[in-house]
Formats: structure tokens, C-alpha cells, sequence
């Protein structure tokens, strides 16, 4: 059985970013080591892997991904590790299969948008990891994403409880705007296609926090980090990405607290 997403994952750096955008955004295996363990001591349950070059770039590379996981599991082994395949302008669809399937990772991230460029391949990159045992969680920016994922999903997989999904809300664009109502097309698409995933919610920019805790509330779990946003909830500069993690799971205990009152 595939294990459940932790109800917290960070993303601490993405593909793009680097000091500039902030100085604690890690680029360095050492800097994402350090960030790692931080932000498990802060609550994360998993991690969103990203990985760079020798230059700062995005890179997708099996042999650095087995060394970061190795490392990883050595520094936090009880810290779910998901890895990317984003494309970042820079990978084609035939190098992000390849890496989702060989760099000995349980857990990546695919975007169907991304993965369909080449969509005769795309059912059997599906059934190859399930059948290797890699959880996929498949990246939905809308609805349109959802249906184009159950039209290349073996039904099996598409209507499994174990099917991982991550809705996005808003776009990564200067002055974007996430709001938590942005969650329910996402929400009404799943009753509509009779299933009852693992789900997660990213967001961007100044309403991240408030669309995790809509998620959260809703039964989903949460994608947290400096790779979405570098503001907290009041507008404020974050010191670190486990600040951010600790003040989502200071929201979450404040929003229980107050359910259960």
C-alpha cells in the first residue's frame, strides 16, 4: 500500500529561485540537508526535493537525486521525500520519465501538462511506476488537467483511494492572488469523477496560508514553502522556510482547537 501524503510537506526552493529572491532559499545539497531536518523539527512530514547544478540551475539528474536521497535518509529518516520532475524550460518529457523511474525514489512529482507533451507515452510511464512501486503525484492546475489525467489513467489507478493529487491554486506570477474558494471546481471535479483521493493543496504568494488551513479543513493535506511563497499570513517576510512550516502547524492546531470548541 502507497503511503499517505504527510499532512505537511514543504517546498523549499523550487526550480527557479535563489538568494536574491531570499537568503535562505537552499540551493546546495548542505543548505537543502540543513533546511530539511529544520523543517522536520517544525512539523514537515515530507519534503518537496529539488535539486541544482553546479551554477544554481534546476536539475533532473539520477545520479544526483540517489546521493540527495541517501543523504537525506541518513539526516531525517523519518522525512517522506518526494522528488520533482519539473521541466523548468529545460527537461522534455522523455528525460522526466526517465528520471521519475530510475533515481530510486517512492514519491515524485509529475505535472500532467508537462508529462503529456509526449501523450502516447504517458499511460505507460503511469503504469510503469505503479507497477515499480513510485507513488506519483500527479499536478492539477485545473479542471481541464483532471480529465486529461482520467482519459490516460488505467481505471484501476485513476479510481484507486491511493490515486495522489495536488491541486493549484493561483499562479506563480508577481501580485498573484490564491484564495481558498479557488479550492471548490477542484473539490466539485472529484465528486463529479466518483473518486476519493489523497489530495494536497499548493499556493501562492500573500493567501497561502489561508488556502493550506481551507484545505486542511476540507481533508486535504498541505504544500508549504519559500518555492510558493516567502510572506506569512500578516503579510511579513518569513525568516525561513520552518517558520513557515511552524506557523502552519500553529494555524492547524488553532483551527482544531477551535472546531473542536
Amino acid at each position: 500500500m502507497t503511503q499517505r501524503l504527510p499532512r505537511i510537506m514543504v517546498a523549499p526552493n523550487g526550480a527557479r529561485l535563489g538568494k536574491a529572491d531570499h537568503p535562505e532559499i537552499p540551493v546546495t545539497l548542505d543548505e537543502i540537508l540543513t533546511c530539511a531536518e529544520a523543517c522536520h523539527q517544525a512539523g514537515a512530514g515530507g519534503l518537496h526535493l529539488h535539486l541544482r547544478d553546479d551554477h544554481g540551475g534546476h536539475l533532473l539528474d539520477t545520479g544526483a537525486y540517489r546521493d540527495a536521497l541517501a543523504a537525506l535518509s541518513e539526516r531525517c529518516p523519518d522525512l517522506l521525500v518526494q522528488i520533482t520532475t519539473e521541466a523548468a524550460d529545460r527537461y522534455g518529457p522523455g528525460h522526466q520519465r526517465h528520471v521519475a523511474l530510475h533515481s530510486g525514489a517512492t514519491h515524485v512529482s509529475v505535472s500532467v501538462r508537462e508529462i503529456c507533451r509526449e501523450p502516447q507515452h504517458a499511460p505507460g510511464f503511469y503504469q510503469a511506476c505503479a507497477e515499480a512501486g513510485i507513488a506519483v503525484q500527479h499536478i492539477l492546475y485545473d479542471e481541464a488537467d483532471g480529465v486529461l489525467l482520467q482519459s490516460l489513467l488505467p481505471p484501476d489507478l485513476f479510481q484507486s483511494p491511493e490515486l495522489q493529487l495536488i491541486h493549484v491554486l493561483g499562479r506563480y506570477t508577481p501580485n498573484t492572488l490564491s484564495r481558498p474558494d479557488m479550492l471548490q471546481p477542484a473539490l466539485d471535479w472529484q465528486g463529479q469523477a466518483g473518486i476519493t483521493p489523497d489530495w494536497a493543496v499548493c499556493a501562492f504568494g500573500l493567501g497561502e496560508t489561508a488556502c493550506l488551513i481551507h484545505a486542511a479543513e476540507l481533508g486535504g493535506a498541505c504544500r508549504i514553502g519559500f518555492e510558493n511563497a516567502r510572506l506569512r499570513a500578516d503579510g511579513s517576510v518569513a525568516r525561513d522556510n520552518a517558520q513557515r512550516v511552524a506557523d502552519l502547524v500553529q494555524a492547524l492546531k488553532v483551527q482544531v482547537a477551535c472546531t473542536a470548541s
